[in-house]
């Protein structure tokens, strides 16, 4: 091959691999559902990975525990919309990806997480379990405690550590967001709830008899298990037939 063929021959591998490269990017897709509320805006949940959830209340964007590197997937939030809010529940590196909020933010996104997932964003506002947030009149949210409560378990998320669970208000829907919790007395406190995430999980979260006691507790209208690895959380669906929830099973191991 002379020398003009083999700087054509590289070039044009350059273009295809870039094309490929771009149109991986474009076709990353996930699973959504979309809800309308009382006052017809229209709500969508997007599933990223594990605890990495996207909502969206018309055109405010918010983003819990954005992590771009999940295992083998890894999500590229340069081509998602930008935040206008992002919340963290804890300083774990499934939760917490610096670099990940970086690319998220935008003038004015406000970021709020526990006080050692604030320390390490920097930009951050810091928040303990019962404080409450006020964004705009269809957005806030207040934040619950999670922690592990198995002896055997004490060590992932103790209770004094500060990690946070949120409930967000989206115009007419509360939704719970827990971060990594045990079924811990405090659920049984939580009212009004119509969307909720479970993380079932071992051994850093929940059993699955225990993500059934949470679910009793809670009693929201729509479960969702997740940060559930390799948990055969569809058992979750058998075993809450009792009850008048919904249980929806979405690609979030």
């Amino acid at each position: 091959m002379n020398r003009t063929k083999h700087y054509l021959f590289i070039s044009v591998l350059i273009i295809v691999t870039m094309g490929l490269f771009n149109k991986c990017k474009q076709n990353q897709t996930f699973e959504s559902d979309n809800f309308i509320t009382g006052s017809n805006k229209t709500l969508t949940i997007t599933f990223l990975k594990h605890a990495s959830l996207m909502m969206s209340l018309d055109n405010f964007v918010i983003y819990f525990d954005p992590v771009s590197k999940q295992d083998d997937i890894t999500i590229d939030f340069s081509v998602l919309p930008k935040a206008d809010l992002i919340l963290v529940t804890h300083e774990h590196f499934d939760h917490l990806d610096t670099a990940a909020i970086k690319m998220l933010s935008k003038d004015g996104t406000k970021i709020y997480a526990s006080k050692n997932a604030a320390m390490q964003v920097g930009n951050a506002n810091a928040l303990k379990a019962g404080d409450t947030v006020v964004i705009n009149d269809v957005v806030s949210f207040r934040t619950v405690p999670a922690y592990n409560i198995s002896p055997e378990q004490l060590k992932f998320h103790p209770k004094d550590r500060g990690d946070l669970g949120f409930v967000i208000t989206l115009d007419d829907k509360n939704i719970y967001v827990p971060g990594d919790v045990e079924d811990i007395p405090e659920m049984a406190s939580l009212t009004d709830i119509d969307i909720a995430f479970i993380p079932v999980n071992q051994p850093y979260t929940m059993k699955i008899e225990q993500a059934v006691n949470a679910a009793k507790m809670i009693n929201p209208k729509i479960l969702y298990p997740y940060h559930f690895s390799d948990t055969d959380v569809n058992k979750l669906v058998n075993l809450l037939s009792d009850t008048p929830m919904e249980v929806r099973i979405r690609n979030m191991q």
